[in-house]
Parts: C-alpha cells; sequence; structure tokens
C-alpha cells in the first residue's frame, strides 16, 4: 500500500508526522520505549505490550522480516498485542532463512498501524524527562480516536485465556495464572517436565491439585486486579512454592499487603543489569514493566531479592521462610540474554 501520512499526537500536545505502514487505521494507548536491538517479532506479541504504542530506539526495523503465523520459538501469543508500532526507518527484507513475510505486511493483516520516519532519540528523550504519555495515531482521512490508558482498567481480562487449558504430562503439576503469559514461559516448565495448567487471572484454583503456582507476566496496573489478587492471597495461605514474573511479581507483593508505584518510563528492553541482594553478581534481563514494588512497604516476613543497577528499583523479592519468590524482569527472555534461565531450574527444584 502507498505511505500515508501518519501522525502521532501525544497529551502534552506535541505532534510528530511520518509516513505510514501496516494498518493505515487509528489507535491510542500509552506511548512507551523499547531499547533493544533485536526481537520485535517476540515483542510485538507479548502480551504485556497490550495497550500500548511501542517506540522502537533501534534505528534500523524489519531487517530481518517476519517468520510465518504460529512459529512456536518465536511468537510469544497469537497475535500482535501492541496498539501501534513507532520506529524510525523501516527495511521491508524478508531475505532471513527463517522470513515469510514483511513486517509491514504482518502489521497490515494484523490490522496494526506503523509510524516510521519519526525522530525516536527525540521521542525517547521526551518520554524519559516527562514520563510515559498517552497518545493516539492518527491516519489521513480519519477521524482521531479518543486516548485511551490502558492502566485504568483491567486490561488483563483482554489478553488471559477463557478457560483453564492443561499442557504436557509429568509427576509434578503447577498452576500457571495467566495474566498475559509469554509462551516462552510456558515452554520453560514444560522443557523440564512439569504438567501445566494454564488457568484466567481471576480462576480460583486455590481448590484443586497442584505443586506450586506461576503467576505470570501481563499488562496494565497490578491494582486493577483485585480479584487475582485475592486469591493469590489465599494461596500463600497453603504455603507451597510460588514464582512470580513481571507483573506477577507486584501482585504477589500485593498479596502479601505490600504497596507498587508507577515508574516514570519504566524499563522495556534487553539490557537492564540487575543485581542480587548480598552479593556482587550482575545479571543482564530482559524487562517490560512500568509498576514496581515499593520496599518500604514490604513487611519484615520479605526482602528485596534483586535491585535495578540504574534505578535502584525493585526487581525481585523472596519470603525469607516460605517457599515464595518473584522477579520484576523475565527469565525466559525471548528476546534477550539467558542469564537468568536458572531461576526456573530453582522453582522446579522447590516442587
Amino acid at each position: 500500500m502507498p505511505d500515508k501520512k501518519v501522525v502521532l499526537e501525544l497529551e502534552n500536545g506535541t505532534r510528530l508526522e511520518g509516513n505510514g505502514f501496516g494498518a493505515h487505521v487509528p489507535a491510542s494507548g500509552e506511548v512507551v520505549f523499547n531499547t533493544g536491538m533485536v526481537g520485535y517479532v517476540e515483542s510485538l506479541t507479548d502480551p504485556s505490550y497490550r495497550g500500548q504504542i511501542l517506540v522502537l530506539t533501534y534505528p534500523l526495523v524489519g531487517n530481518y522480516g517476519v517468520p510465518a503465523s504460529g512459529d512456536p520459538e518465536r511468537f510469544e501469543s497469537d497475535r500482535i498485542q501492541v496498539a501501534g508500532l513507532v520506529i524510525s526507518r523501516l527495511h521491508e527484507d524478508t531475505s532471513h532463512a527463517g522470513a515469510a513475510r514483511s513486517l509491514s505486511r504482518w502489521l497490515e493483516a494484523e490490522g496494526v498501524p506503523g509510524l516510521s520516519g519519526i525522530d525516536t532519540r527525540h521521542l525517547t528523550l521526551m518520554l524519559r524527562e516527562r514520563g510515559t504519555m498517552l497518545g493516539r495515531v492518527s491516519v489521513d482521512g480519519t477521524e482521531p480516536v479518543p486516548m485511551f490508558d490502558p492502566n485504568k482498567v483491567n486490561i488483563v481480562a483482554e489478553v488471559c485465556t477463557g478457560k483453564p487449558q492443561t499442557f504436557g504430562q509429568g509427576p509434578k503439576r503447577v498452576i500457571l495464572v495467566d495474566c498475559g503469559t509469554k509462551h516462552s514461559i510456558r515452554r520453560e516448565l514444560l522443557s523440564r517436565g512439569i504438567e501445566v495448567v494454564q488457568v484466567p487471572a481471576e480462576h480460583d484454583y486455590t481448590g484443586e491439585r497442584f505443586d506450586g503456582i506461576l503467576v505470570s507476566n501481563g499488562p496494565g496496573d497490578p491494582e486493577q486486579c483485585p480479584r487475582t489478587v485475592e486469591i493469590l492471597s489465599r494461596a500463600m495461605a497453603l504455603n507451597r512454592p510460588i514464582f512470580g514474573i513481571c507483573l506477577g511479581c507486584q501482585l504477589m507483593a500485593l498479596a502479601a499487603g505490600a504497596r507498587t508505584y508507577k515508574l516514570p518510563y519504566g524499563h522495556r528492553g534487553q539490557n537492564q543489569p540487575c543485581q542480587e541482594t548480598g552479593t556482587k553478581q550482575c545479571r543482564l534481563t530482559s524487562q517490560n514493566h512500568g509498576f514496581a514494588v515499593k520496599p518500604d512497604s514490604l513487611d519484615s516476613d520479605w526482602e528485596v531479592w534483586f535491585t535495578n543497577a540504574n534505578d535502584g528499583s525493585v526487581e525481585g523479592i523472596r519470603h525469607r521462610r516460605r517457599p515464595f519468590l518473584a522477579v520484576q524482569f523475565h527469565p525466559e527472555a525471548a528476546p534477550g540474554p539467558f542469564d537468568s534461565l536458572d531461576l526456573f531450574d530453582r522453582f522446579t527444584e522447590m516442587l
């Protein structure tokens, strides 16, 4: 399709004009940036980006195309989750051995607008100074849509499974609380010979048979998920192993009586350094979150497990005596470094 003039409008009145690609439709959401150099297929299908317009800081995007739909190693959900995509320069190459189509054709097929020709460095610096903002993408000839704030609703309900599903077989059974889980999290559990029962975020699993619980990643403000927190709080009383990832970390903190807050511009990328408390070890981690746990709100039964080496924010918590642990980063990577895959081993050893 020929390029159309497209405008990204931010809630502070800033208007950035570029060329449209993908679907020529309007969109709105929270405008956030990701500092990763690769991994746009995984990022665009990550349910944690639901309701967000994603800005990629790397200047050239699309140069290795997109795999065929359903590639189990590259897609993190069954569809593109972002509301829109903003990049500096679009490359329409599909020469990679695993590519089946271009990035633009993929977005077009799934009804997601793209905007290229934007100074993403300038936009990223603006978001770092002002903080994340709501925004909308407007296309020539279409009516602009209202600015949508995904943090004001329980957007987890849009991305979690509709009913319990069982995957794999094994001597141990884990409840995967699906708040918008990435496929890679389930794959890591299955690769360790675990039977996985994936349940909706508000499903009450406390009376079912299981050896452990994994609370997944997902989009939005954790305080919009009171039912999930209430069930998790009752599950903690059962004293079985619980592992939280990303949003799951925040939900575990709320279930333990702690509080969360919104970061100025979040952590999104594959290069976030996290230091383990009491050690000199620093892991490079893959991250995608806009909220964090307030460390001073944790009671004495809990401790900070990891901190972000850039801003000192909480990147992991654990209970001092009970088998509860959680990290704010993504140990499954996809994309990103594999420094933290051992955390899945640690969890499965607790079962």
